[in-house]
C-alpha cells in the first residue's frame, strides 16, 4: 500500500542487503571445500526442503488442530464422559509449542550442529506421547500426554524448519513461510475424516497407537530433507545473537505482540467446538461434523500461500487488519446468525481463510525489526536474529493459546443465552462467538495504530 523507504523495509531487504549477504556468504563457502553450494529461493534442493517442511508442519500441528474430533469422541465415550478440562488438551499441546519456541529456538541457534537431529527427537517424542496417551483413564492423562509431551515434540521438530527457511529463501521469504504454514490446512482437510473413521471403528487407545505407527513412518524420511542451506559456522552471522531481545522493547513490536495475544485468546477456539456444536446444535452426524474442520482447514491451505505473498507486497499492519477483519466479521454474522448447517460450513471456510492467515504475517513484521533501523532506538536491527522475532511472536500466540482452553469452558458453562437470544447467539454458545469475533476485531487495530503514527 505504501513505497516510500521509511515505511516499507521490505525494499532494503529484496536490494542491497539480500545481495550483499548472499555475495559474502558464497564467497565464504569456496573456501570450504567439503560442503556444497546450493543457490537460494530455486533449485530442486529448496523446493525439497520447503515441501518436507511443509509435511511436518501439516503432520505435527495438524494432529492438535484436529482435535476438535476427539474431543466429541471423548465427551461421549467412557472414560471421560461429563470430564471437564478436554479443551485443554489441545490447547495446551499448541501453548506449550508456541511459549517453548523461544527456548528451544535460542537452544538450536546456539547449537547449530545439534539442530539438524532435533527433528528427530521431536518426531520420536510426538510418537511416544501419543503412545502414552492411549493408557489414560483420566483427563489430566490426556494433558500431560496428548497436550503437553506433544507440545514439547512439535517444537523440538519444527524449529529447524523455520530458522532454516531463511537460509533457502532470501527474496521469496513471505511467500516460503506462506507455503509452510499452509501445511496445517492441509493435513487438516484429510485428519479429520481419517481419525473420525478410526476412533468409530477401534476406539481412541487403538486410534492413537496406530496413528503413532503411522505419523512416525510418515515423518521419518523428512529429517533427511529439513538440512541447513548453510554450514554451521555461517549459519548465524557474527553480529545476529539469539539471546538479543532488545527488540521487544521498541514500540512498534509491543504493540504488535498486543494485538498477537488477543487473537490468539479466540482463534484456536472454533477448531475446538466447531464439530461439538455442529453435532450438539444442527444435529449434524460424525462426518458431517468432521466436515466443519475440512472447510477451517482448506481455507488455511489456500489463504496461507497468499497472505505470504501479500507480506511480500504489502505493509504488514495492511496484511493483519485483512485477516482480523474478515475473521471477526464472519464469526459475529456467518456463524452468529446461522440457523442452518450449510450457512455454518460457509462461515468454518471463512474462518480458515482469514483466522488461519494471520500467523503468515509474522513474517512481514519479522521483516520490519530485523531491517529497519529507524523503527526503534531501542537495538540495532543488525544484531536481531530473524528466527527469534517468529519465535517471540509464537510466544504471545502460545498465551493466547493456553488461556483459552479453560476461559472456553468458562463462557459456554451452563449453556447461558439459550433461548434467549437470536440464531446461533441463543444456541448456549453466544458468549463464545462474541468472544471469538470480538478478540479478532480488537487483534485488528494495528492499522489504526499505524495511521496514528504508534507502528510504523
Amino acid at each position: 500500500m505504501t513505497s516510500t523507504s521509511s515505511t516499507c523495509p521490505e525494499e532494503k531487504e529484496k536490494g542491497v542487503s539480500s545481495s550483499n549477504t548472499e555475495d559474502r556468504v558464497e564467497e565464504e563457502l569456496k573456501s570450504l571445500d567439503n560442503w556444497t553450494f546450493r543457490p537460494a529461493d530455486r533449485g530442486a534442493h529448496a523446493w525439497l526442503f520447503l515441501c518436507a517442511s511443509f509435511l511436518m508442519e501439516g503432520l505435527a500441528l495438524g494432529f492438535p488442530g484436529a482435535y476438535g474430533v476427539f474431543q466429541s469422541y471423548y465427551s461421549t465415550h467412557e472414560p471421560f464422559v461429563g470430564a471437564s478440562g478436554l479443551p485443554a488438551v489441545a490447547t495446551c499441546a499448541t501453548g506449550i509449542f508456541y511459549l517453548g519456541m523461544p527456548i528451544t529456538m535460542s537452544i538450536q541457534r546456539l547449537y547449530p550442529n545439534l539442530t539438524r537431529w532435533a527433528p528427530l527427537a521431536g518426531i520420536l517424542l510426538m510418537s511416544l506421547s501419543l503412545v502414552a496417551a492411549s493408557f489414560s483413564t483420566k483427563v489430566a492423562h490426556l494433558i500431560g500426554t496428548q497436550g503437553v509431551l506433544f507440545g514439547v515434540g512439535i517444537s523440538f521438530a519444527y524449529c529447524p524448519c523455520v530458522a532454516y527457511v531463511n537460509e533457502w529463501f532470501i527474496k521469496r521469504k513471505g511467500t516460503a513461510y506462506g507455503i509452510m504454514w499452509s501445511g496445517t490446512g492441509f493435513s487438516g482437510s484429510i485428519l479429520p475424516f481419517v481419525l473420525n473413521y478410526m476412533l468409530g471403528a477401534w476406539g481412541f487407545r487403538t486410534t492413537l497407537r496406530v496413528w503413532a505407527a503411522v505419523f512416525l513412518v510418515i515423518t521419518l524420511p523428512l529429517v533427511y530433507f529439513i538440512k541447513p542451506r548453510l554450514p554451521p559456522q555461517l549459519a548465524r552471522p557474527s553480529k545476529r545473537n539469539p539471546l538479543d531481545f532488545r527488540f521487544t522493547l521498541s514500540r512498534t513490536f509491543m504493540l504488535h505482540q498486543l494485538a498477537n495475544i488477543v487473537q490468539g485468546l479466540g482463534s484456536f477456539l472454533p477448531s475446538i467446538y466447531l464439530p461439538t456444536y455442529a453435532a450438539s446444535v444442527l444435529g449434524a452426524g460424525g462426518t458431517a461434523s468432521a466436515a466443519t474442520i475440512l472447510l477451517l482447514s482448506l481455507g488455511t491451505t489456500v489463504a496461507c500461500p497468499v497472505m505470504g505473498w501479500l507480506t511480500d507486497q504489502l505493509h504488514v499492519a495492511t496484511c493483519l487488519f485483512i485477516a482480523t477483519f474478515g475473521a471477526a466479521v464472519s464469526t459475529l454474522f456467518l456463524w452468529g446468525f446461522s440457523t442452518s448447517f450449510g450457512l455454518f460450513l460457509v462461515y468454518c471456510g471463512c474462518f480458515g481463510i482469514f483466522a488461519g492467515s494471520y500467523a503468515t504475517a509474522w513474517t512481514g513484521i519479522m521483516r520490519q525489526v530485523t531491517t529497519d533501523n529507524d523503527m526503534s532506538s531501542a537495538y540495532d536491527c543488525d544484531t536481531v536474529d530473524p528466527a527469534m522475532v517468529l519465535s517471540v511472536m509464537a510466544t504471545g500466540r502460545g498465551i493466547g493459546s493456553v488461556l483459552s482452553g479453560p476461559l472456553s469452558e468458562a463462557l459456554i458453562r451452563g449453556m447461558p443465552w439459550r433461548g434467549e437470544a437470536l440464531a446461533a447467539y441463543g444456541s448456549g454458545y453466544g458468549p463464545l462467538i462474541v468472544f471469538t469475533g470480538v478478540t479478532a476485531a480488537l487483534s485488528g487495530l494495528v492499522l489504526p495504530w499505524r495511521y496514528l503514527g504508534w507502528i510504523r
